[in-house]
């Protein structure tokens, strides 16, 4: 009996229960801009792990039926990174490289309106989500090299990160690092080494398709990668010199207070 009355009690004679009152300036979660704001990062996020478990899973189909067309010049890693000459836009591949490249609008949509919602943003933020859709229009296009990997990174990190807003966003607890801004450097570094791969396979075996466009595209995330360097130094390196020094001057201030205080 004695667990029963305790299980009513908190279910609803508890006087959080019984006192409840709807409010917007007092209950969590209780405003509009926290329901729609919530719902679009959450489908960002399913829409980003959609794409990535789906060009994952086509990649591999794709690798084993058409092995035996270019096994003899490039392994499976090499044809992610480098197409052969003469690939053509359509199979399972492309499909969701079409998928990945309509999502780019949705990302556009929400920096729009954090914009318009004078929401602070890093230049490099919009940057990159503005130009993302046109490269991603590039890809599909000219049938350009390392799309399949870019994309497979940037919907993995994508997930990661709105996942993560939402874990925050539902007040549970935060990493004691900058997540986000670290996945953001993973991904721009992966995407830096694979850049010199494509390169690389272009010159020494036997050439990749699409290198017109994978040209500008370099130039493109080279552009995104020194904006996102120097937002890092700015916002990370300079900002902890600048809490250490002043916690070095009130440190300073402190002993010389009690150095007066002695002396009187």
């Amino acid at each position: 009996m004695a667990v029963i009355h305790t299980i009513k009690f908190y279910l609803s004679e508890h006087p959080a229960i019984v006192g409840f009152r709807w409010s917007n300036t007092q209950c969590w979660g209780s405003t509009w801009l926290f329901l729609f704001n919530s719902i679009a990062i959450l489908l960002m996020s399913l829409i980003s792990a959609t794409i990535f478990a789906g060009l994952l899973l086509s990649s591999v189909a794709e690798i084993r039926e058409t092995s035996w067309f270019w096994r003899r010049s490039k392994t499976p890693f090499q044809w992610l990174l480098c197409f052969p000459l003469g690939t053509r836009p359509s199979g399972r591949v492309f499909f969701w490289s079409y998928v990945f490249y309509l999502s780019r609008f949705l990302h556009m949509f929400r920096t729009t309106l954090s914009v318009l919602r004078r929401r602070k943003l890093a230049f490099f933020q919009v940057f990159n989500h503005s130009i993302s859709a046109f490269m991603s229009f590039l890809w599909l296009e000219f049938s350009q090299s390392f799309q399949v990997l870019a994309i497979l990174f940037t919907t993995l990190v994508d997930s990661l990160v709105y996942g993560y807003r939402v874990w925050t966003a539902i007040g549970l607890r935060s990493a004691c690092f900058p997540f986000v801004v670290n996945c953001k450097m993973v991904l721009l570094g992966c995407n830096l080494v694979c850049h010199v791969g494509v390169l690389l396979l272009h010159f020494f075996n036997g050439g990749c398709n699409g290198m017109g466009a994978w040209v500008f595209n370099s130039f493109l995330n080279g552009v995104v990668l020194l904006l996102f360097l120097n937002f890092y130094i700015r916002m990370y390196i300079q900002g902890k010199k600048k809490k250490s020094c002043a916690a070095a001057n009130n440190n300073n201030n402190e002993l010389s207070d009690t150095s007066k205080l002695k002396l009187n």
